[in-house]
């Protein structure tokens, strides 16, 4: 469905713009990220006004994507399963309510799953030279440890769903 949406976009703005040097294809990968994106954070906002989480759902939605951006993960196959996976794992996490030690040590067990796997799976996604990945591992552990300070349940967990996410990439 995504990539029929975007397809159907980039042919439209082809069709307007012709004599644009970029390809319908680009167009049609850039647009599908750029409405899965949209989408998750639509319906997360969305369900959070239902569940009152609103606040909760942003945090966790700009924890595990800034987190993800230099850590990497699993990909889904279909924008539409990233969508309906990703939706209900923020509105979830979003609703965590866990305690203060295990919030130090969820944050500790994702900062280890940094420092072994970080970064992963990014070869394809991104144009950051392998010599760049150790000051990458780096910066993911930082910002998991930086929930140490913060003491965040909300950030604790997301940040262990994006760690799991770098344990299933492995697979």
């Amino acid at each position: 469905m995504i990539e029929a949406l975007a397809g159907s976009i980039a042919n439209r703005i082809k069709t307007k713009v012709p004599e644009h040097p970029t390809s319908v294809a680009v167009l049609k990968y850039s647009l599908s990220l750029l409405l899965n994106a949209v989408f998750i954070v639509g319906l997360t906002i969305l369900i959070s006004l239902l569940t009152g989480k609103t606040n909760e759902a942003i945090i966790v939605l700009v924890s595990f994507a800034l987190l993800r951006q230099v850590s990497g993960g699993l990909h889904l196959k279909s924008g539409m399963s990233c969508i309906l996976v990703s939706t209900i794992t923020a509105t979830i996490v979003s609703m965590s309510n866990i305690g203060e030690l295990t919030t130090m040590m969820i944050t500790i067990t994702a900062a280890v799953i940094m420092v072994i796997l970080a970064p992963s799976k990014i070869e394809k996604q991104s144009r950051i030279p392998k010599h760049y990945y150790p000051l990458l591992k780096a910066i993911s552990t930082t910002i998991v440890l930086s929930n140490l300070f913060i003491q965040s349940d909300v950030i604790a967990a997301a940040f262990a769903l994006q760690a799991l996410t770098l344990i299933l990439s492995r697979r």
